[in-house]
């Protein structure tokens, strides 16, 4: 489960398992959690599931991605690529 980034007390992080779906992102901040695809091609991001979350820590967690995509993209890559 390498974790990529801790800001904002927000853990982003990513199954090892998860290699065969497309690129996306896990993020947990005390007891919320979520999960957002990252749409590479036209760098856009898409909720798939949001826990105990309220919309100013949905509005935080969309901004730190999006502040991130290119590193979320490249760790997921590195990760993935390195491990087949």
């Amino acid at each position: 489960m390498p974790t990529i980034l801790f800001i904002y007390g927000w853990r982003l992080f990513f199954y090892s398992n998860e290699g065969a779906e497309p690129i996306h992102i896990h993020a947990e901040k005390g007891d919320m959690e979520c999960k957002f695809w990252l749409l590479v091609d036209d760098v856009e991001i898409k909720e798939e599931f949001a826990y105990n979350m309220n919309p100013a820590a949905k509005r935080e967690i969309k901004k730190v991605i999006y502040q991130h995509f290119d590193l979320i993209v490249e760790a997921w890559n590195n990760h993935f690529n390195s491990n087949q």
